[in-house]
């Protein structure tokens, strides 16, 4: 493997002269940048980034901990994240904990050793308290609020609010939600308390279902789906905490034999990609995840700089009416 000394041999250059182009500090001429990087490329030769941090005290990478990469959610979250970071010279280590706690307290361990310019938190098992003397940046998206640096959310009781009022505009006299996991507090806790407030008001026949712990580590709903279905023949209202579960609804209510949006009417959350490829196409709530990508990576770029930073950012969400409505 290539070293920084053979690098320079080959290039005909001084090891500090090398070092100084690739942290790209003082004056170098585009003649010897130009060695420099024919050289890298003919010796394959690659930087050592954890190196460069320590001998920096600057890191150039993020650290990302996920639930889960494979949810429609997640893994539109982390392509935004990524692109952010890119644009502004930094690259992420992205890891998927599962939902589970030893994992994530092995990753934030990690990213401590890696001298991570910040941590992005995606999950909500891990209490991050014990990480603070280590001042690194951390923000949290979706997450609850504790010790972390910042938290980036969209505004998930207006997200609840919408959809219970499209519902009872277009005729809905009995609604569901399927809202978060039981016994597990989290920000989209909100959409269920907008759901409701509308549904009070309105004096609409409602309830709220939760999920349990091991629908949301398996995205996987659909017998849950059929016993409230089968238990409350009446419905005719859905909003679902997420279009992975709005999916899940339409396919087993075409089991059913129910009719879409003649019979039952459909509102998911967060409109990713599934949103459009269902069919019917599913109407739901758009959470901003492109703008929230941007603003955890600007939070963390700032704390680097030790900019003032608020503690909490939430963004507005809007209504997308597709053909479940």
């Amino acid at each position: 493997m290539a070293t920084l000394k053979d690098v320079a041999a080959k290039s005909g250059i001084t090891v500090t002269t090398v070092s100084r182009v690739l942290n790209n500090r003082g004056y170098i001429s585009d003649e010897t940048r130009k060695k420099v990087y024919a050289a890298m490329k003919e010796l394959n030769y690659q930087p050592n980034e954890i190196a460069r941090s320590l001998s920096k005290q600057k890191s150039t990478t993020i650290g990302i901990i996920v639930p889960h990469i494979d949810h429609p959610y997640f893994a539109s979250l982390i392509r935004y994240l990524e692109i952010e970071a890119a644009k502004n010279g930094y690259k992420i280590i992205l890891c998927n904990s599962q939902g589970k706690f030893e994992k994530e307290i092995d990753y934030l361990e990690m990213f401590q050793s890696y001298r991570v310019a910040g941590i992005i938190l995606c999950s909500s098992s891990v209490d991050i308290g014990k990480f603070v003397s280590l001042h690194i940046p951390v923000v949290s998206i979706e997450r609850p609020v504790d010790v972390g640096t910042t938290s980036v959310e969209c505004d998930n009781y207006q997200g609840g609010v919408l959809a219970a009022k499209h519902l009872i505009e277009h005729g809905c006299k009995y609604l569901i939600h399927f809202s978060g996991i039981e016994n597990e507090k989290m920000p989209a806790d909100d959409r269920c308390r907008g759901f409701l407030d509308v549904c009070e008001k309105e004096n609409v026949l409602h309830k709220e279902v939760e999920c349990k712990a091991d629908n949301y580590v398996s995205m996987e709903y659909h017998s849950l789906i059929e016993r409230v279905l089968k238990d409350n023949p009446l419905v005719d209202g859905i909003f679902a905490s997420s279009d992975l579960i709005a999916a899940q609804v339409i396919q087993v209510a075409r089991k059913m034999k129910i009719s879409i949006p003649e019979e039952l009417k459909i509102v998911g959350f967060d409109d990713v990609n599934i949103a459009s490829l269902t069919s019917p196409t599913i109407t739901t709530i758009h959470q901003p995840i492109k703008e929230m990508a941007h603003e955890a990576i600007q939070c963390l770029i700032k704390c680097t700089g030790h900019s003032v930073v608020p503690s909490k950012i939430q963004l507005p969400v809007s209504l997308v009416k597709r053909e479940t409505t």
